[in-house]
């Protein structure tokens, strides 16, 4: 399946580390002194949309939930209270994905790889500094920049070529970065892509074994 690829785009949470719950619970902890219904909109909208950043998320819980305006100010405090928190949690090396950690060890040489995440970009850095995954990456990218332009910067600051160039993800969102930059994408472990007809892998250990590798 990554044969005709040179260049691998992976998102982080989901994919490369079982984080969506730490940041669940970040997101609880930041807004605990709002109504619970309206965390719980927010929430939902958070793992619907795994690819945003944590700006989109407190934007949309302001303006679209509560229905008032926000500053970038109150935007930029709550984001480094979640990034305080977020750093407090995921510096585990127990919530790495090992399936996808073990692949990403092995064919960092096979393939150019970079990382384009919904995740702070300065906090995603410091994270795989700590927990050694920095040297397997070209480099890594992440918010407030959004996706969709974090992966076309990528790809015209390396000259790369879209139809060898591949991004793996586990949400819609990354799915609609890989499509408006005219690059494959691939789902990974995400079972709502088989109905759009979406390359789905579910073990990168399996990808020999044609029944694992879905469509």
């Amino acid at each position: 399946m990554l044969d005709k690829y040179k260049v691998i785009l992976w998102d982080f949470d989901g994919v490369i580390m079982d984080s969506m719950p730490v940041r669940e619970l970040g997101f609880r902890e930041v807004l605990k002194a709002y109504p619970k219904d309206q965390v719980e909109q927010l929430v939902t909208f958070h793992l619907q949309n795994g690819g945003l950043s944590r700006y989109v998320k407190f934007r949309y819980f302001f303006e679209e939930v509560r229905k008032e305006n926000v500053l970038d100010e109150q935007i930029n405090v709550l984001s480094q209270s979640f990034s305080d928190i977020m750093l407090s949690l995921l510096l585990n090396e127990k919530l790495l994905i090992q399936d996808t950690v073990e692949f990403i060890k092995n064919n960092h040489q096979r393939f150019r790889m970079h990382i384009v995440s919904g995740s702070d970009g300065r906090e995603l850095k410091y994270i795989c500094d700590q927990i050694g995954l920095s040297a397997y990456f070209h480099s890594i990218h992440g918010s407030p920049t959004p996706k969709k332009e974090l992966v076309r910067n990528l790809l015209l600051d390396n000259g790369y070529i879209t139809n060898v160039s591949v991004l793996i993800g586990d949400s819609i969102n990354d799915y609609d970065a890989a499509q408006s930059n005219n690059i494959a994408f691939i789902g990974y472990n995400n079972p709502s892509f088989y109905q759009k007809e979406i390359e789905v892998i579910n073990q990168f250990s399996d990808l020999d074994k044609k029944s694992d590798v879905k469509f």
